[in-house]
């Protein structure tokens, strides 16, 4: 579940939540919530959304060409061996 949160999810969130921070922290106290709001509504949300799939591919291409077996290896399924599981591995 924490691979599936880092590699897809906290990329693609990443921009929006630093956007929404930057926006809270620079507003001035005691500003009205709905000139927060208004900000917020016009903020560049197509670009962030783009933003967050750019480090999306970027993360994922990177663990693609630096995770991973070599080409001709093979794939030994995880088996139980001496009552205990002995996990899969490339050989």
């Amino acid at each position: 579940m924490s691979r599936i949160l880092l590699q897809y999810v906290l990329p693609l969130v990443l921009p929006t939540v630093v956007f929404v921070a930057w926006i809270v922290l620079t507003e001035k106290r005691g500003a009205s919530r709905e000139k927060l709001i208004a900000r917020l509504a016009e903020g560049p949300w197509f670009w962030l959304v783009v933003a967050g799939f750019a480090l999306m591919a970027a993360g994922l291409g990177y663990l693609g060409l630096t995770e991973g077996a070599s080409p001709g290896t093979t794939y030994q399924a995880p088996r139980y061996e001496d009552g205990r599981i002995v996990p899969g591995e490339f050989r």
